[in-house]
Parts: C-alpha cells; sequence; structure tokens
C-alpha cells in the first residue's frame, strides 16, 4: 500500500475563522491544502514529508529526500483529497480539521486507515531529476 495515506493528511489543514463587520460573529473560511506541508511516521516508521504546492500538486519525500509519491490534491467539503500519479487506486481522502503550523491532526481516510500528520511551514519539494 502507498504512503498515499500520509498525505491526504494532510493532509488536512489550514481553516479558520474571520471576524464578521463590528459583531464579533465567527464564520467559516474555506479550508486550504494549497501551500501546505506536513510530516508524519509511516505504518513502516518511515518519516515522511509531504508538499501541496499553489496549484494543488503534491510531492511526498522521506525525511532523508528519497521520492515516495506525488499527484494532485483537492478539497472535497471538508475533506483533503489526494489522487497519486504512481498508482491506480484512486482517489483517497481523509478527514481535516484547522491546523496550525506546528499542531499535530489525528486524520482518517474514508477505509478507516488512522494518521497523525503535523503542519509544519510550507517548503516546496521538487520533483527527482
Amino acid at each position: 500500500m502507498r504512503l498515499t495515506i500520509c498525505l491526504t493528511a494532510a493532509l488536512v489543514l489550514n481553516a479558520g475563522s474571520t471576524l464578521a463587520s463590528a459583531h464579533p460573529t465567527h464564520a467559516k473560511t474555506a479550508f486550504q491544502l494549497n501551500d501546505t506541508s506536513w510530516t508524519f511516521t509511516d505504518t513502516d516508521g518511515t518519516k515522511v514529508r509531504e508538499s501541496i504546492d499553489p496549484t494543488g500538486n503534491y510531492i511526498m519525500q522521506t525525511a532523508a529526500g528519497k521520492h515516495l509519491d506525488h499527484g494532485t490534491a483537492v478539497m472535497k467539503g471538508d475533506k483533503a483529497c489526494f489522487t497519486s500519479a504512481m498508482t491506480k487506486e484512486g482517489e483517497n481522502c481523509w478527514t481535516t480539521n484547522p491546523t496550525s503550523i506546528g499542531r499535530a491532526l489525528h486524520t482518517v481516510n474514508d477505509k478507516g486507515k488512522k494518521l497523525t500528520v503535523t503542519r509544519v511551514a510550507y517548503t516546496p519539494l521538487e520533483m527527482p531529476k
């Protein structure tokens, strides 16, 4: 099974609230995956970093820099959905919650797999040459 579960995680990100007019009412803003990075430890113990670029493409690699996966990421409602360009698994969607940099997120995919990811400062990753 691919590490796609990882990201996804992310995957998972950046929602918040905004102050509306002069009244202190809070309205949810759209959750955003683009321009985010995440770290997690895979089920086999591999430390992984995943980044989603400004256009919704993700790259996943080990902490040592080995390429693991890449594809596209989109938000569908309150779920972060990832589609690998390296496997035929199809779309893999994960639960999300507002998560700030340095905080962990416990996420579950549509197949019941659980993962804890930590949001880190956005760092673009590159495809291997």
